[in-house]
């Protein structure tokens, strides 16, 4: 694929959820009252409210009480129910846990209780029994037994593909076992079933924090543009900046306003005046120029750039092109298939994208064929 042999920089999705707790059922006063002894009904009763209080001392004293004075399979079951409940209330997970297991309790109850007490391999055990393999997949993780964990993850797709959940738990556990090639894969599908801004979030704000040039880190927000996530006022300042540095005045500007309409930044803040004053004088020159400077190899690539930031995406593809054989060609191919995406050409961006092989700049590109992909 040829998305994965230029994505190497270390973005993880997301860790994977924690195990939500089994409910275990309280004791309703007023059945208990007709089905248990008023010895142990009664301080049962007194349990559940002082562990609802958080006095977890007093609830579990309670609880001791009922327990000396049950007498029938019942009363104990009800005993060990509520006793389970307390634990839980007191995050003592592994007594409640030996609680319910002791009364019998459904394993589905049981193996989140031993998951939360990091008891592993007790959770795997009660797990397997009532079918919860995400709390198997994620015991195994705990333990660092990634293999394991990812081929319950691959089982689990094998009969719902289209689970963005396990598909992300997945990404998460093959990232951690070094496995790229996997982690893309699984990462590509993620994206192409769920394109949405904050899916994407995820990804671009880790990769904005490694080490960029700054041509790539510009391509990066124009992509965090693209899928609408350009939300932070630091982010625009700074796409801003490098954007009127870089010949993309206009593109600049427009995302200045944009972001003032929006509240993203304060549109009567000295320092975005000033910038939105210089991108618009910049691009005015910049674009004066352009048609000049798209005839030589040397210098295209400045024109491309002029175009770009005008919006002027067919002359940009013309100019980047002729900016490919001059000394920056992967700047321009990068630029060049930012153009085409935007000019509804998605065949020709991949390509361009696909053309990029190495460096920070094959990172941002392998992530804008990632997108293109789901515009195919």
């Amino acid at each position: 694929m040829q998305l994965a042999k230029k994505f190497s920089i270390a973005i993880l999705l997301g860790a994977a959820a924690a195990m939500p707790l089994s409910v275990v059922p309280l004791l309703d006063a007023p059945a208990a009252a007709q089905a248990l002894s008023a010895a142990v009904g009664k301080p049962l009763q007194q349990a559940s409210a002082a562990a609802k209080a958080g006095n977890i001392a007093a609830a579990k004293t309670a609880v001791d009480q009922a327990r000396a004075a049950a007498k029938t399979p019942a009363e104990r079951t009800k005993v060990g129910e509520m006793a389970a409940f307390v634990y839980t209330r007191g995050g003592q997970f592994a007594q409640a846990a030996a609680e319910l297991e002791r009364i019998g309790a459904p394993s589905t109850q049981i193996a989140p209780l031993y998951y939360q007490a990091k008891n592993y391999n007790k959770a795997i055990e009660f797990a397997r029994k009532g079918g919860q393999n995400t709390i198997i997949a994620q015991s195994y993780l705990m333990q660092g037994k990634t293999a394991d964990a990812a081929k319950v993850y691959e089982q689990m797709l094998a009969r719902n593909p289209n689970n963005p959940s396990v598909l992300q738990n997945l990404a998460g556990v093959q990232f951690k076992m070094g496995d790229k090639k996997a982690y893309l894969a699984t990462t590509e599908k993620l994206i192409k079933l769920d394109p949405t801004p904050a899916r994407w979030r995820a990804l671009l704000l880790d990769v904005k924090n490694q080490k960029l040039s700054s041509q790539s880190k510009l391509a990066l927000y124009h992509l965090m543009i693209e899928t609408n996530n350009m939300t932070n006022a630091a982010d625009v300042q700074d796409f801003a900046k490098i954007a009127i540095v870089s010949n993309q005045s206009g593109m600049a500007a427009d995302v200045l306003k944009t972001a003032s309409e929006k509240g993203v930044i304060k549109a009567d803040d000295a320092m975005n005046a000033r910038m939105l004053q210089a991108a618009g004088q910049r691009q005015a020159q910049a674009i004066s120029g352009a048609a000049a400077a798209a005839k030589s190899p040397a210098t295209a690539l400045d024109a491309g750039n002029a175009y770009i930031g005008a919006g002027q995406y067919p002359q940009a593809i013309a100019a980047f092109t002729t900016a490919e054989k001059g000394p920056n060609a992967a700047e321009a191919k990068l630029f060049k298939g930012i153009a085409q995406v935007r000019s509804g050409n998605v065949a020709a961006a991949r390509a361009s994208f696909g053309s990029i092989d190495s460096g920070d700049m094959g990172e941002v590109a392998g992530l804008w064929q990632l997108y293109a992909s789901t515009k195919s």
